[in-house]
């Protein structure tokens, strides 16, 4: 019986946890050895001691935008934020079309409720997804959507719980199950 590889690792755990952290150094690690590592990343941003909103950067060039703001008078709502879709589409979604088709890892983070107010992200996704290329993800724990569900129920996934226990350590062995999906498939190229 033939094993299937497993090229879609996902990040899951309780907010605040440190899935994004995790995320990063791992995509840190992973271009430490030469990959080409691309996609988005949502960041918290804070000011004067709270959280104001979150920030989207592109993995691919660096450009930032936000993804959702305390003080944005128009979007959806998620809890206290509105989202910017605007950014969301021309910023977030447009970087993981450029990791499906430009790297050899596309990391996304996050697939969670403020994202998928977005037709164009959940198309980006799904464009990584069926590139057959490594995706990295963090995806929320408790939203509840039909791409979620379609990405979680994969033959090709690994799902991964961020706790405070393992969170200083879990980028290295997501690392290492990267670097094994990344050596056979480099290797069935030079076959």
């Amino acid at each position: 019986m033939e094993t299937v590889e497993k090229r879609l690792l996902l990040l899951t755990g309780e907010p605040g946890v440190g899935k994004t952290t995790v995320l990063l150094k791992t995509v840190e690690a992973l271009r430490a050895e030469g990959y080409r590592v691309g996609g988005m990343i949502s960041r918290e941003v804070r000011s004067c001691g709270g959280r104001v909103g979150f920030e989207i950067l592109d993995l691919n060039d660096g450009k930032t935008g936000w993804l959702a703001n305390v003080n944005r008078e128009t979007g959806p709502q998620v809890g206290k934020y509105r989202v910017n879709l605007e950014n969301l589409n021309d910023l977030g979604a447009t970087s993981i079309l450029k990791a499906a088709d430009g790297s050899d890892v596309t990391a996304i983070d996050e697939i969670g409720p403020m994202e998928l107010y977005s037709d164009k992200f959940i198309g980006a996704v799904r464009r990584a997804i069926e590139s057959q290329k490594l995706v990295i993800s963090v995806i929320h724990k408790r939203a509840k959507h039909a791409l979620i569900d379609e990405i979680r129920y994969q033959a090709d996934v690994e799902i991964y719980t961020v706790t405070r226990e393992n969170r200083e350590s879990l980028h290295k062995f997501v690392v290492q199950r990267a670097t094994e999906f990344l050596s056979r498939k480099n290797e069935n190229k030079v076959l």
